[in-house]
């Protein structure tokens, strides 16, 4: 199946069959789909908390709001989608020196000139960097999706949820980390009343999206 096949097949997951858990290794290459996933200066702000335990799942679900807490009751897989709050310079030391030992830089003069460079671009989002990294969390999640579809593993987009609370209940602000988005992994039930043969794909036409100049 080619990617525009499995976009055109893939949908948002409504009802998880508790029974069915997600395989270790298939979640691993989920997580390295968001790994590995781009981000603006190569910054990768973005932390994902695994949550699979029953007791860690009582915790969170306060903070679901109520159209998910069906869905949330069921799935076996959670993963809290976190962006860094700030992105200060040892953030950006420390994925330069990660490129450095990858063979990323001739010499050190280019390193220089790469911290300088993503540096000024970082300080243009100083003012908001939790909205600027929450952006890039946005991509790693689509990562994450796609990837999932391609292994057979249903998944959920979620933004129904209270992040301050998330965030109190885990002690992110004390990571330096802030919830912004949540992904349900895990398998369908087969009745789930949103598969394609009950409610078929819906978008806008090419038409209604793009302009050629």
């Amino acid at each position: 199946m080619d990617f525009l096949q499995m976009m055109q097949q893939r949908y948002t997951c409504k009802h998880y069959d508790p029974a069915k858990k997600v395989a270790k290794a298939d979640l691993e290459a989920i997580l390295e789909a968001g790994r590995l996933s781009p981000s603006a200066v190569n910054l990768q702000p973005w932390r994902f908390i695994i949550i699979e335990k029953p007791e860690d799942k009582a915790k969170l679900e306060p903070a679901i709001m109520q159209t998910n807490k069906l869905r949330f009751a069921d799935v076996p897989t959670v993963v809290l989608i976190c962006a860094r709050t700030e992105n200060p310079d040892n953030d950006v030391e420390h994925v330069l020196c990660k490129e450095e030992a990858d063979g990323r830089f001739p010499d050190a003069a280019a390193k220089a000139a790469q911290r300088t460079g993503r540096c000024n671009f970082r300080n243009l989002h100083l003012h908001d960097a939790l909205t600027w990294n929450a952006k890039q969390c946005y991509i790693a999640m689509t990562s994450m999706l796609y990837a999932a579809d391609s292994l057979g593993v249903d998944s959920t987009p979620v933004e129904g949820f209270e992040s301050d609370k998330v965030n109190a209940i885990f002690k992110l602000p004390e990571q330096g980390l802030s919830c912004e988005l949540i992904m349900f992994l895990g398998h369908r039930k087969t009745d789930d009343s949103n598969q394609l043969q009950f409610r078929p794909k819906s978008r806008l036409s090419t038409d209604d999206i793009v302009t050629y100049l």
